[in-house]
Formats: C-alpha cells, sequence, structure tokens
C-alpha cells in the first residue's frame, strides 16, 4: 500500500478507538466529566498525564526547533523536562491534598475571595487557549500533508473528533482516550527513530546513535554536523549564539509554567489517594522520558538527513518527498541563480512571510509574497514544524512508519487539546457559574453548562488553529509564560506562606499576566519589526518573558499582602494542614 492508504487506515482506526472509548466513558456526574470520578489507576494516570503533557510542540516541534536552532533549540527540552519534575515534586502533593477540581477553585478558597477566583479564571481560560491554538496548528499541519486535505478541514475534522469524546465523555472520557493516544503518540515516535538510528549510526537506540559515529566511517555525527553547518554558513549545531540571560529566562519560563499550567495540574485530581498522585506523578515522567530523552537524537537525524539530500542537489532529480511537501506550502524552493540546484545556506530565501490561507481549497501554507530576497543566496524555505513528520520520508523508511506518524502526531496535538478544553469548560461551568453565578444550580445543569462551554471553547480553539499566531512549540512557550506570570506565584505562595492574602493574590496576578501579555503582543503582533535582542528588555525575548512577569507577580504580592490585613485564622490553619500531604484529598466540587 502507498502512504495515503496507510495513513486513512491507520488514523482512521486510532480515530474510531478514540470515540469507542468515549462512548464507553461517557460522564454521568460532574465528578466524572471534572476529574474521572476520581478514581483512575495511577499507572493510567501516568499515561494519560504523559499524553496530555506531549502536545503537539512535543511531538512535532520540539526536535524541529532543536534541529534548526541546534544548542539553543535545548532551552526547550530543558524547560519542559525540568518543569515536569518541578510540577511532581513541589505542587501536585498539596493540591491533591487541598481537594479541588479546578485551579481558579483552589484560588478562591485558599484567598477567601471570588474576586480572586475570577481572575483566576480569565488567566485559565487565557493561558488555555493560547496553548490550544498551538495544538489545533499542529493538526492542520498533519492533515494538509498526509491526508491531502486544505488546513481548514483537517482542523475542522481535528475539532469533530475532540468534540465528540470532551463533549461526552469529560474528564473520564478524556483520560482513558489519553491513555491509547500516549500508546499511539510514543510508538509512532520511538519507531521512526530506531530506523533511523540503525541506518546513520548502527545502533538501535538512539539516544546512544546520537553521540556514536556514522556507519559512513566519516566520524562521529554531531562533529559532522558542525562541519555541514559551518561549510553552509550557519552556527555550529552545538554552539548557542543567544544571549546566556534569555536562555535562562526561556528555559525557567517553561518550567515554572509548567507548574501553572492548569490542565496537568487537574490530572492529580483523577487518582483515588495523595500517594497515588505521587506514583502517578513518576509513572508520567519515566513515560514522558522516553520522547525527551529521543528528541535530540531525532533533531540530530533529521538535520543530517535534510542537508545531505537536499544541499545542492539538482531539483530535477529530488525524491518525490520534496515536492509532496512543497504541496502544502510548508516547503519551497526559489531557484535565485538559475543553475537548477537547491542553494541551502543562512538567510531568509523569500521576502514574504508565511501565512495560512487555505483559499479555494489550497493546501497548507501559502507565501504572501514569492519575491525573492538578493541579500543572501539562500534558495530554501522550510518550515520547522514538519521536520519531524518529513524525517521518515527523508530516510526512504516504510510507508507504514510515515502513516504511523501522523497518527501519532494526531494523537499528540488532540490529547493536549482535550485536556485544555476541559479546564476551559470546568473554569466556566464549574468556577464561574457553580461557585458565583448559580450555587444552587442542579448536578443536572451544570454538567449541561459544562458540556455547551466545551462546545464553544471547540469553535473559538479551531478558529485560532486557523488563524494561528505563530509555530506550534512558539505558541506553546507563550502559554507556559503566561502561565508563569499568572499562576505559579500565587499557588506557590497559598501553600508554604500563612501570609500571603486576598489583596496580594490578585494584585500579584493581574500584574503579572498584563506585563507579560503586553510584552509577548507588542513585540509579535504590534511592532514584530523590534522583535530582535537590541531592543528586547535586559535582553529578554518574548519567549522568556514569562519569567521577568512572574518575578514581577511574587514582587507586587509580596508587598502589597505585607501592607494590608493578614488572612483569617482558618485559613492560617488550612495553610499549615496542606504541607503534610496525607489522607485521601477526595476530590469535591463543594
Amino acid at each position: 500500500m502507498d502512504v495515503q492508504t496507510w495513513t486513512y487506515s491507520i488514523v482512521g482506526i486510532t480515530f474510531m478507538i478514540y470515540i469507542a472509548i468515549a462512548i464507553w466513558a461517557k460522564a454521568g456526574s460532574t465528578k466524572e466529566f471534572y476529574v474521572a470520578g476520581g478514581g483512575v489507576p495511577p499507572v493510567l494516570n501516568g499515561m494519560a498525564t504523559a499524553a496530555d503533557w506531549m502536545s503537539a510542540a512535543s511531538f512535532i516541534s520540539m526536535a524541529g526547533l532543536i534541529s534548526f536552532m541546534g544548542y539553543d533549540g535545548s532551552v526547550y527540552l530543558m524547560g519542559w523536562t525540568g518543569g515536569y519534575v518541578l510540577l511532581a515534586l513541589l505542587l501536585a502533593p498539596y493540591l491533591r491534598k487541598f481537594g479541588k477540581f479546578t485551579v481558579p477553585d483552589f484560588v478562591g478558597d485558599r484567598y477567601y475571595s471570588n474576586a480572586a477566583r475570577t481572575v483566576a479564571i480569565i488567566c485559565a481560560i487565557f493561558v488555555s487557549f493560547t496553548y490550544v491554538a498551538g495544538q489545533m496548528r499542529g493538526v492542520g499541519v498533519v492533515f494538509s500533508r498526509f491526508l491531502e486535505v486544505d488546513i481548514n478541514t483537517g482542523i475542522i475534522i481535528g475539532m469533530c473528533i475532540v468534540f465528540f469524546y470532551a463533549v461526552l465523555g469529560g474528564m473520564k472520557g478524556i483520560t482513558y482516550t489519553q491513555v491509547a493516544q500516549f500508546c499511539v503518540l510514543i510508538f509512532a515516535y520511538m519507531v521512526p527513530a530506531i530506523f533511523i538510528s540503525m541506518l546513520i549510526a548502527g545502533t538501535p537506540i538512539p539516544q546512544i546513535g546520537f553521540g556514536s559515529e556514522v556507519v559512513d566511517g566519516g566520524g562521529f555525527l554531531l562533529d559532522r554536523l558542525n562541519g555541514l553547518h559551518e561549510e553552509l554558513g550557519f552556527a555550529s549545531y552545538t554552539d548557542g549564539s543567544k544571549p546566556m540571560i534569555d536562555v535562562f529566562f526561556i528555559t525557567f519560563a517553561l518550567m515554572v509554567g509548567t507548574a501553572g499550567l492548569p490542565h496537568v495540574i487537574v490530572r492529580f485530581f483523577t487518582v483515588p489517594k495523595v500517594r497515588d498522585a505521587r506514583i502517578s506523578a513518576g509513572w508520567a515522567l519515566i513515560f514522558i522520558a522516553l520522547l525527551y530523552t529521543t528528541a535530540p537524537a531525532i533533531a540530530a537525524f533529521a538535520r543530517y538527513n535534510l542537508i545531505n539530500t537536499v544541499s545542492n542537489q539538482q531539483y530535477s532529480e529530488l525524491p518525490s518527498w520534496f515536492k509532496t511537501w512543497e504541496g502544502t506550502g510548508l516547503l519551497a524552493w526559489a531557484d535565485k541563480n538559475g543553475d537548477g540546484a537547491i542553494q541551502y545556506v543562512k538567510g531568509d530565501p523569500f521576502a514574504g512571510k508565511p501565512a495560512f490561507t487555505g483559499e479555494k481549497g489550497e493546501l497548507g501554507q501559502r507565501l504572501l509574497s514569492n519575491e525573492t530576497t538578493t541579500d543572501n543566496a539562500n534558495e530554501l524555505y522550510i518550515d520547522r514544524d514538519i521536520i519531524v513528520l518529513a524525517n521518515p520520508e527523508i530516510a526512504k523508511l516504510p510507508a507504514w512508519v510515515i502513516a504511523l506518524v501522523a497518527a501519532g502526531g494526531l494523537a499528540a496535538a488532540l490529547s493536549t487539546a482535550a485536556g485544555l478544553l476541559l479546564v476551559i469548560s470546568t473554569s466556566i461551568a464549574h468556577d464561574l457559574i457553580k461557585k458565583q453565578l448559580n450555587p444552587n444550580i442542579s448536578e443536572k445543569s451544570e454538567l449541561l453548562s459544562a458540556r455547551i462551554a466545551v462546545t464553544v471553547a471547540i469553535v473559538i480553539a479551531g478558529y485560532f488553529g486557523i488563524n494561528p499566531p505563530g509555530f506550534v512549540a512558539q505558541v506553546v512557550a507563550f502559554a507556559f509564560g503566561l502561565a508563569a506570570a499568572s499562576f505559579f506565584p500565587v499557588i506557590i505562595l497559598g501553600i508554604f506562606s500563612k501570609r500571603m492574602n486576598k489583596e496580594g493574590a490578585i494584585a500579584g496576578m493581574l500584574t503579572g499576566i498584563i506585563f507579560t501579555a503586553a510584552y509577548i503582543i507588542y513585540f509579535k503582533f504590534v511592532n514584530p519589526g523590534m522583535n530582535k535582542p537590541e531592543f528586547w528588555l535586559f535582553g529578554i525575548s518574548p519567549e522568556g518573558i514569562g519569567t521577568l512577569g512572574m518575578l514581577i507577580n511574587f514582587a507586587v504580592s509580596f508587598v502589597v499582602s505585607r501592607f494590608t490585613p493578614a488572612p483569617p485564622l482558618e485559613i492560617q490553619e488550612l495553610v499549615d494542614s496542606l504541607r503534610y500531604p496525607k489522607g485521601s484529598g477526595e476530590a469535591s466540587a463543594h
């Protein structure tokens, strides 16, 4: 069978599995809809957490970033990995002991204030929609190539699948669907990595192949990559070019942003006991490590194969995968010197910037201008989000492996999108309607409100997928920065500081998220021409500004809380009890 037939078969089978699980795990109560009934076994919750965590940014975009940025791309690897460890050790058991469904619920009760709860709801929705935009873009990238439909149609298909198991099953349906999605995505990620490691380094273990000699006897892989990069005018693959302060701030923003992501935190409420939360966190770390330790190897393999396959090659002699990806608009070539060969060196080949259009049934991404630049010799445009998806084709792997990667990319994007959409729906139905607008609402009506909210959220998420603000990992990095600047300080101080009060929490959250959002919006959308190190505040990029926003949040929270009344005595006693995460801490909607 060809790639197209394999793709339809494998993706179709996985989609049927997801839908069947959603029907089997239909939520019948608010507790099942919000936290899967609180009875998910730790191992399965670890798999679901890993799927929730390993989004399209992890599966599709992270290796692409490392592949194109080299050492500089490692900030995403370090930040996201370290962030999960921080979450598992520092926050999860304490929040589980508190026993509430959502982060806004924790904020509202800990800070004895509906105003604080409302601010947390706004932050949760803002962060979640920013994050889900990246997932929907990932869905579009996969569909545009492998199902040969335009991106708008691909996103709508993804919306329909998520709608089915998120609206019907809630957290219960999402949890067990994510278990299946983890199995699909990790298998899809590891199989081509093992194949390519064998071809390039002669070992089936990608992590070892990454540091091994290439089989043709030309030296170590990374040394070869450094040499190829320098010959083409790029920076050495293993050397960094980012300012050290920006490396630190991006890494830390991703770490603490992880610890503040509502859709990951809520996973620890789905297990029966606090001890189970710790165990499931450990399992999730093992499952996540499978992908994260493989990503640098995939990045290096892909970069090596790409340069050797296309650089200085005659266009007419290129393999079919190149022209297939050209059809999506995610890969483009301009013959500047008229020699018919691809000149791939440092620089932008086109004057226009890439943008999704989807007009008249066209596939993928089109260049706003087909004018070529004259200030450099580069003739090749490559969207960094395609590198993992194209990698098996570049390496000439079997058609079924290529199709498997497509299914894995969709599983990664859809699993995280579902978790984020559920956070949005619970923030509206539970934290806003149940806790503030209509406390006497029946469970049946609350469940209906949650399903309506997730339906509306899916429609909005689809819009962001069709009109994305950036490439996948970049958009996700913005979401992490916003989470770092808004949620992390208020959660940490809520657990470990008895003196932290509602005035400090509200002021800190508002200051942190407004500062961070304004900085990102200015440099990415209002004045993108100034998005350069010389114009950044202290040399900190928009991807790393969440760390500074977090520090501002901490400072404002501390100062305001010291000049306003201390929390009530019962709240201070509650904080003391949270520091000793013992007992079941069963999640409660009340």
